[in-house]
């Protein structure tokens, strides 16, 4: 299975977080499942840690590279397909995301049940 993080599971992954349900974990660390964080992620991530509304590893790039993630970047073709996103979500980070695992046929892994109202596939956590 080929899985789209969304950004909270990303961090609690990094740090561990008990927060992170077992059935993640297990889909996350399993071998058989290619797993991608977007660079909307890394963006959001460094926006919020600027401005003190979160905190995640100084080394960011190196804690995803350390995990064996593939980094998905948001390409044009992506922004295109939110317009035709429903107005479900009003977060434009997590509108970016959902974009994404539509367009590349992805698996999306949330908490978010927000999400998983849109026409995508979703590891419902």
């Amino acid at each position: 299975m080929t899985i789209l993080l969304d950004t909270h599971i990303l961090l609690w992954w990094l740090s561990a977080d008990d927060l992170l349900p077992k059935k993640a974990r297990d889909i996350i660390s399993s071998p058989n499942n290619l797993i991608f964080i977007s660079s909307i992620s890394a963006w959001e991530i460094v926006l919020k840690k600027s401005l003190g509304k979160l905190k995640c590893p100084d080394d960011l790039d190196r804690a995803i590279h350390d995990s064996q993630f593939e980094v998905l970047l948001f390409t044009l073709e992506h922004a295109m397909a939110l317009q035709k996103l429903p107005s479900i979500h009003d977060d434009p980070f997590d509108r970016a995301l959902i974009a994404q695992a539509k367009i590349e046929s992805f698996t999306f892994m949330t908490k978010d049940k927000k999400i998983i109202k849109y026409p995508i596939n979703c590891v419902e956590l």
